[in-house]
């Protein structure tokens, strides 16, 4: 469990295929503070620590690399970061599950006053558990829809929230790891649908 406040960024050491899966390796500044076995959201993704030194590594499955935009990373790209919620920490933003629902894409990134404009592109599946005010993670980043339009969301991103998570590097077009609002997939999963 995460709450999608960004704890720190990494860069990709590397990103080898093996067969259907992949390795990715990752330079992390708290590496020295993981176990293995431990729960990183990467971007996001929920992985398990597989091997420990100065580039961490993990072992991507086929089925996340098929749902998720980390078959997309390169060398040297920037990645968001969380360890996974510890008893008594505070819950600033929200229940993450580190389980990535779909994809999206960046359709602007651009300044307003003091501010940044981000809006991402939002699958039907995405958007039907998505309402104003509500909250989405996008790469792992907690954040607060502001105008909820027929295919996209749009957000009002702070000064801090650009600068401490990859976004400051980010660009139109780029896919995005979208995952919704548990309470809403539970609310919806409950909720009879209409015949």
């Amino acid at each position: 469990m995460f709450t999608g406040l960004v704890e720190a960024t990494g860069r990709v050491a590397l990103l080898k295929e093996r067969g259907e899966q992949a390795r990715l390796e990752l330079e992390i500044p708290f590496y020295e503070e993981l176990e293995l076995g431990e729960s990183v959201a990467v971007n996001g993704c929920c992985l398990t620590v597989a091997e420990l030194g100065e580039a961490v590594a993990f072992d991507i499955l086929a089925q996340t690399l098929k749902v998720t935009s980390l078959g997309e990373l390169s060398e040297g790209k920037s990645v968001n970061l969380e360890r996974a919620l510890a008893i008594g920490d505070r819950l600033g933003g929200h229940f993450v599950q580190g389980h990535v629902d779909d994809t999206g894409a960046i359709l602007d990134l651009s300044p307003m006053g003091q501010d940044y404009r981000l809006e991402v592109s939002l699958p039907k599946e995405i958007h039907g558990l998505c309402l104003d005010k509500g909250s989405l993670t996008i790469d792992g980043i907690s954040l607060t829809i502001a105008e909820l339009k027929e295919e996209s969301a749009v957000f009002w991103i702070t000064p801090h929230t650009l600068s401490a998570t990859h976004l400051s590097e980010a660009r139109i077009g780029q896919t995005v790891n979208l995952e919704a609002d548990l309470l809403a997939k539970y609310v919806q999963k409950l909720t009879p649908s209409p015949r």
